[in-house]
């Protein structure tokens, strides 16, 4: 049992930037490709292109965690969120999306405290029980 937690590498600030950056231009382009298919149409409705833009703005991060285990971000650099509980298991959506809005309330402060945590939490991970790990290559 000692040996697999010797095994686990949790992410530091560094990755978790990266990862940050990734989901930024990944979102960009989701925008924009949100406003060409509006642009293809006439006479969208203001409401729906609202609801579209906050599913991708509220909805993004915590989908993708859920189903994927993190963002693309993560997934493109070897990370993943996990269960601090058991760290196979991904995190359920309530967890995902109360993770996500304390992130996105704390913003760039959350992280700063990742390296204060044996296990690089920050708190937007500690207010769900979440560790972001690195994948086994």
């Amino acid at each position: 049992m000692e040996e697999s937690k010797k095994e686990i590498k949790y992410v530091g600030v560094g990755d978790r930037v990266k990862a940050v950056i990734t989901d930024s231009v990944v979102l960009i382009g989701m925008i924009i490709g949100l406003t060409y298919v509006f642009d293809s149409f006439e006479n969208v409705p203001e409401s729906a292109k609202m609801i579209a833009f906050a599913f991708v703005f509220f909805l993004y991060d915590p989908l993708f965690t859920t189903f994927f285990g993190g963002t693309l971000g993560h997934l493109g650099n070897g990370l993943r969120v996990r269960r601090e509980s058991s760290i196979n298991e991904k995190i359920l959506i309530h967890s995902a999306l109360i993770r996500f809005i304390v992130k996105a309330l704390l913003g760039w402060i959350s992280l700063l405290t990742i390296s204060k945590s044996e296990k690089k939490k920050a708190i937007h991970d500690s207010v769900v029980g979440s560790v972001v790990v690195y994948v086994k290559q």
